[in-house]
């Protein structure tokens, strides 16, 4: 909402909005797993207020190990209801989401940034010759050729996933149970990060795919000593578009 002062000092505030204040809305899948600090559906994660929509249906399973099969229709009708509440762009709570990248910007037609996958090239052009980007996904064996062409990420960039984890993989994806072990998932993320690392000299900086890895960014980059990036890092970038800081 805006305020525009008047010449005789009266304040017109303009409406056509449902909720304001929220600029951002996140598709959410539907789980039931715990969505720690940092996880992308834990709103305190975020510095400023975001709307969410969680779309039935779309479990972790059907959308990673399915390839999210007839589900656009869904996450359509849900981004047109976040855009109709007031989000002035709209994001996703899972990077093989991208899947949908151009129908649902297409469909909402505001900013949409499905997937972390999207800063690929973006890193890529940070880091020195000879320096690559490498992906920590939750199901290496998942993502495929089309989600990262979908997101702009060269085809032969190097990824592992999570699956041989302990704790990460069967408590998001397979849904083994409600409660999760915070220490074991991290050091999920983390070896997966140092086997990539390791199987990949040249690597340079890593982007991870998941929107639950946000809370172990820290420990692996300081196991890998190298930058990590994630949807976090990606939807303050995006965020900072929509609220640029004013100065002065």
């Amino acid at each position: 909402m805006t305020t525009i002062p008047s010449s005789s000092s009266v304040r017109i505030a303009r409406g056509g909005k449902a909720i304001y204040g929220s600029v951002l809305g996140i598709l959410m899948l539907e789980a039931r797993f715990p969505r720690i600090p940092g996880d992308m559906g834990n709103a305190t994660t975020w510095p400023f207020p975001v709307l969410y929509r969680v779309v039935r249906g779309a479990s972790p399973e059907r959308v990673v190990l399915q390839g999210a099969a007839g589900l656009l229709p869904d996450f359509i009708e849900a981004a047109k209801e976040l855009v109709r509440l007031g989000a002035e762009a709209i994001t996703t709570n899972c990077g093989f989401l991208s899947l949908f990248q151009k129908e649902i910007a297409a469909a909402a037609g505001v900013p949409v940034a499905t997937s972390s996958l999207m800063q690929v090239p973006w890193v890529q052009a940070t880091l020195p010759p000879g320096k690559r980007v490498g992906l920590v996904t939750v199901s290496g064996s998942s993502l495929t050729q089309r989600h990262l062409e979908a997101a702009g990420v060269p085809l032969d960039t190097p990824v592992i996933g999570t699956e041989g984890g302990r704790e990460f993989f069967r408590v998001l994806i397979k849904g083994e149970k409600d409660d999760m072990d915070v220490a074991i998932a991290e050091q999920d993320v983390v070896e997966a990060g140092q086997e990539l690392v390791a199987r990949h000299r040249d690597i340079g900086a890593i982007v991870l795919e998941c929107t639950n890895m946000p809370p172990y960014a820290a420990a692996l980059q300081a196991a890998v000593g190298m930058p990590v990036y994630d949807i976090y890092s990606m939807i303050m970038w995006f965020h900072a578009g929509l609220r640029p800081r004013v100065f002065g």
